[in-house]
């Protein structure tokens, strides 16, 4: 029995809450079974006795780019709070014929096919908006004893994800019914300690909206200074180019590469400054390798994080749920550093979109996405700028392949033309982008430091918890007295 986990239990044991007459050894994991001892300290209440629970239209939804309405997906609900980034726009017929899924402020959502398990609050800056078949929408009922953000936060405890972990089934698609979702268990926790995690809930969220409005304020800054504020190309798509100015000059004969808004573009900056191939002032321009993977990262020595193209999203690289991968030779292995400017090189809606890294911790990219070093550009500057109109009109420009396959290589990268920026603008555009990142970071910290205080409560006590937290804002320099 060396190296294995055993649990004894009564026939009575077996069949407790488990209608789904389950005997796999995953579900009476013992974290599992000590986390339902610690749940019946407190009284619960069953998810579906104070909430309504559906889940999105089936089998169909049209996209209508005119519409206002945002399609919500799992992918939407990830961060606790759900955005609506890259959604398509949803027909208003299929929104008014589904109206039982279509959102409302403070509705949670909760992933429960294929990716199982995030949960996230609908704010009103993403309605109007609908959901699809993957995602539950649970709406509170006025008398319940749970508040929202309670919920929401117990849901992203271990607690909660892994009740829901444990439930769900299916093997290559893992599914959680709503009929299951009907059945969770939540402790009710006293008024008090639920309104301590909506308190850090709504700082996080204030918090959050900080961290957008300063990066829009450096976007800003920068179409201004560019002269681009506001600015739209002509919605003609024709140009005529001459055999030796066009194929012969440079190997292309796809429309993109000569449409008429890049030209366009080009002209209007060069009105108001100079501009500079960026492969002039780059000393990395590469893009990663297949990464060796490992699935047990503290099992072996020099591993490092792996950067694929999700985490690198428009305003920051995200370091959650990130595979992991040797390090075979750190002098020759190409590994990011901080201040690296990340940009993925394939596939649409992805490619293009860039981000600086502003960890200490080194990481690994894979090979679709291409690191950018500078010494004589500001790195975050770089980022918004290739980020703004005037980088993705490029991006447009100089992609290659079908749609099924969309590629830009570090070589066409190297092409794109750039404004070195004075100093003063750069630093001003840095320090708008590291305000954002640092309002962005306390947000996590601050939904953290609620689910960690939740998971307390439930393993020790509600005033241990609520000292825990307290010391935690301390610690981190918020004033915010939980009580």
């Amino acid at each position: 029995m060396d190296g294995l986990e055993a649990v004894e239990l009564s026939w009575y044991q077996v069949l407790e809450e488990n209608n789904s007459f389950r005997l796999d050894s995953y579900f009476f994991h013992k974290a599992y079974l000590e986390e339902d001892n610690l749940r019946d300290k407190f009284e619960n209440v069953i998810l579906g006795n104070i909430a309504f629970i559906t889940d999105g239209q089936h089998g169909y939804h049209e996209v209508d780019e005119t519409s206002n309405i945002s399609h919500i997906t799992a992918k939407n609900t990830k961060n606790w709070f759900t955005d609506n980034y890259n959604c398509d726009k949803l027909a208003k017929w299929v929104d008014e014929k589904n109206q039982r899924s279509s959102l409302q402020e403070n509705d949670i959502l909760l992933s429960n096919r294929g990716t199982v398990g995030y949960c996230s609050i609908v704010k009103s800056n993403i309605l109007p908006a609908n959901i699809d078949q993957d995602i539950a929408r649970i709406v509170l009922n006025s008398n319940s004893p749970i508040i929202t953000e309670y919920l929401t936060t117990y849901l992203n405890s271990k607690f909660g994800n892994d009740w829901v972990i444990r439930n769900m089934s299916g093997m290559v698609q893992q599914d959680l019914p709503l009929n299951k979702i009907r059945e969770i268990p939540v402790p009710i926790l006293t008024t008090s300690l639920q309104y301590a995690i909506k308190k850090l809930t709504e700082a996080s969220w204030l918090f959050f909206q900080q961290s957008k409005q300063a990066y829009e304020d450096a976007e800003e800054l920068l179409l201004i200074e560019l002269n681009l504020k506001d600015w739209q190309p002509t919605e003609d798509n024709i140009a005529v180019k001459s055999f030796s100015s066009s194929f012969f000059a440079s190997g292309r004969l796809d429309a993109e590469y000569y449409h008429p808004k890049v030209d366009q573009l080009i002209q209007r900056l060069e009105e108001k400054v100079e501009l500079t191939a960026l492969g002039n002032l780059l000393t990395v321009n590469q893009r990663g390798k297949q990464p060796n993977y490992i699935e047990d990262e503290e099992a072996v020595k020099n591993v490092l994080p792996v950067i694929n193209s999700k985490h690198v999203q428009k305003r920051e690289v995200i370091l959650t749920d990130n595979r992991f991968a040797t390090v075979s030779d750190s002098n020759n292995t190409l590994t990011i550093q901080k201040n690296d400017v990340l940009i993925n090189g394939t596939g649409r809606g992805t490619m293009g979109r860039c981000a600086p890294y502003l960890y200490e911790e080194p990481a690994l990219p894979d090979n679709h996405v291409t690191i950018l070093r500078t010494d004589l550009l500001d790195q975050v500057y770089l980022s918004i700028y290739l980020n703004s109109i005037a980088g993705q009109f490029q991006v447009e420009k100089y992609l290659k392949g079908s749609s099924g396959q969309l590629e830009l290589y570090p070589n066409d990268i190297a092409q794109f033309l750039v404004w070195v920026a004075p100093d003063s603008v750069q630093q001003q555009i840095r320090n708008k982008v590291e305000e954002s990142h640092q309002k962005r970071e306390q947000s996590k910290q601050l939904l953290e430091i609620a689910k960690t205080g939740v998971e307390k409560a439930i393993e020790t006590d509600e005033a241990t918890a609520t000292a825990w937290m307290n010391q935690q804002l301390t610690a981190l320099g918020i004033n915010l007295e939980l009580g």
